[in-house]
């Protein structure tokens, strides 16, 4: 693999993919505009003693002010001189926020007390990201993650109460219908890209909260080598020594499905809350949640068949979509959905920000770029290029992104050949360049924007940088080298100020919902003949990622009817019209 870096107009730094260490860290800067000191500092000239006060730091020599107890952060120097020059225009020092003010558990939706220098990730991601305000956890979420993670800890891998659940699987006993089992279980069994797992896996964590089961993933998916444990004390991966040998193997046709029990009438529901009295309960159900799921395996969110998995104490879900638009049309979902996310449209920022924290390795292919192409950036676009189809190099697709990155003014459009500059030279103001984060399996685009930027003057003046940290050429299934670069660059797109995204694509998806924007997406054409779309793009209803192959069921009437008409706050998608997904509620 090679690197590609299109910086314009600097030397190539080191290829940012390789183990060597790099530069230090250095903190994001601030937003652009802010104050480089906080108003009281501009009212030091009223007095006399905040004269005397101006006096001193004016003649004092340069300091340094060290911010936070703990040595390994970064110090924060400060010119003296910036306050005889004053506050603004190009000579300006931006005050970098210390990391103490960054606030480490994301308002509580991490757990304090894990060993720091295992996960780099899980603490200081908070420092990188310049877009979190307003986007705080509820304190209702806040209570539920703890509590889920004592029931992880209590019924989880290594107790009584899983030897004792793995040895009623293995013998096929259920947990009965009066007396639900102490501890149950969810098996999340998610493939595909790595977009689509970490789609999956989200999923799955909501609805074992919402229905107090021990959320465990299948380890043959990658997720333990890729990821940090997200509960602590405990783990969140399936032991090797699961009796239910050939899970991975299961499928639509598997005769342990719930869909396929409910058509062979081997479980039955009826208007009340529990199965009619006649039948025993199994003591595992197969959720087949996946793209080709059946009629009867689209009941699983229905409130009467709930009502039955709830007393099953072992479920096995199989899906690589983003199912979580579903559990809201869930009535029985509904009053615990709202408490745990009074804003509607942030459900995935927040499970997708506590459970996925990239190892170290990956952690370091994220930091080392961004602190070597992206810190001192006055803004940051990322582009996130996917083609569905064999042909990755796509003149139309290029047309559409420029032309959606121009008329959304996110990037400068440039002066033709032969023309004189907008801004003449000699008067331009030098200012820090808008740099873009390309992301795609061919180096292509980038090139080609690349080569835009440096051929031509920008209309505006300003330097526009082009970055894209790998190109793989195609999608390699089962590869951990190729989903580690493709995690890094998902993380590397979240930093963005904002994101120009591909329809249907869960890459885009996952990285829109860690970066808690909302991104213009690009309409995927209908085919390669097809004229780029217009309008090219569109600003999306919400971040949240598209429910691709909802359900169509009206659970009272048990036949097919319009799901995105179901709740006000679930509605169809702009890139996937039969889609669903949570845009933000209005009260």
């Amino acid at each position: 693999m090679r690197r590609h870096d299109a910086t314009i107009g600097g030397d190539g730094a080191a290829a940012p993919w390789k183990e060597e260490q790099l530069a230090s860290h250095r903190w994001p800067e601030a937003q652009e505009g802010a104050p480089a000191f906080p108003p009281p500092m501009r009212r030091l000239v009223y007095g006399a003693a905040n004269v005397a006060l101006v006096v001193f730091i004016m003649t004092v020599p340069p300091m340094v002010v060290l911010y936070g107890a703990r040595a390994s952060l970064p110090a924060v120097w400060i010119s003296s001189a910036i306050v005889g020059r004053g506050l603004t225009g190009d000579n300006s020092i931006v005050l970098h926020r210390p990391a103490a003010a960054h606030d480490k558990l994301l308002g509580g939706l991490l757990a304090d007390g894990f060993d720091e220098g295992s996960c780099h990730s899980r603490y200081q991601s908070a420092v990188y990201r310049r877009n979190n305000a307003g986007k705080e956890p509820s304190p209702h979420l806040v209570f539920r993650l703890r509590r889920h993670e004592e029931l992880q800890r209590g019924c989880g891998p290594g107790t009584v109460a899983y030897s004792n659940a793995v040895e009623s699987l293995r013998s096929g006993k259920s947990g009965g219908i009066v007396s639900p089992p102490e501890c149950r279980y969810l098996v999340s069994i998610s493939y595909r890209g790595l977009g689509n797992r970490m789609l999956a896996a989200s999923s799955a964590l909501l609805y074992a909260m919402l229905t107090d089961r021990v959320l465990l993933v299948d380890p043959s998916n990658e997720m333990g080598e890729l990821f940090c444990e997200p509960f602590p004390g405990t783990t969140w991966l399936l032991p090797p020594d699961f009796p239910l040998t050939n899970y991975t193997n299961f499928s639509v046709d598997t005769a342990e499905s719930y869909g396929n029990m409910l058509k062979n009438n081997m479980i039955t529901t009826d208007a009340g809350d529990v199965p009619t009295p006649h039948q025993q309960l199994p003591a595992f159900a197969y959720i087949h949640l996946d793209h080709d799921y059946t009629f009867h395996d689209k009941f699983f969110f229905c409130d009467d068949d709930q009502s039955v998995l709830r007393n099953i104490p072992w479920l096995v879900m199989r899906t690589d979509c983003y199912i979580v638009p579903g559990l809201f049309l869930v009535t029985g979902f509904q009053e615990e959905l709202d408490m745990l996310f009074p804003e509607t449209d942030t459900v995935f920022h927040h499970l997708a920000r506590y459970l996925f924290h990239p190892n170290n390795h990956i952690w370091g292919l994220v930091t080392r770029y961004y602190d070597a192409y992206l810190a001192t950036a006055r803004q940051r676009v990322g582009v996130q290029v996917r083609v569905f189809g064999a042909r990755q190099e796509s003149p139309k697709v290029l047309e559409q992104i420029t032309k959606c990155t121009q008329k959304e003014n996110l990037l400068p459009d440039v002066i033709a050949a032969g023309e004189p500059p907008v801004v003449a030279p000699a008067t331009r103001r030098r200012r820090k360049p808008k740099a873009v984060l390309v992301t795609s399996l061919t180096s292509w685009y980038s090139e080609k924007l690349k080569s835009t930027y440096w051929e031509h003057a920008t209309i505006t003046g300003e330097a526009v940088s082009v970055h894209q940290p790998s190109h793989e050429e195609y999608q390699r299934f089962g590869s951990g080298s190729h989903d580690a670069k493709a995690l890094a660059e998902m993380y590397l797109l979240s930093l963005s100020d904002a994101l120009v995204t591909s329809g249907w694509s869960t890459f885009g998806y996952v990285a829109q919902g860690l970066a808690g924007l909302t991104p213009w997406v690009m309409y995927k054409p209908a085919n390669e003949s097809s004229a780029v779309p217009d309008p090219p793009c569109r600003r999306d209803v919400s971040m949240e990622p598209c429910f691709l192959t909802p359900p169509y069921n009206n659970c009272r009437m048990k036949r097919s009817a319009h799901s995105g008409k179901v709740v006000a706050h679930v509605q169809n998608c702009h890139d996937v019209p039969w889609g669903l997904k949570l845009v933000h509620r209005v009260d």
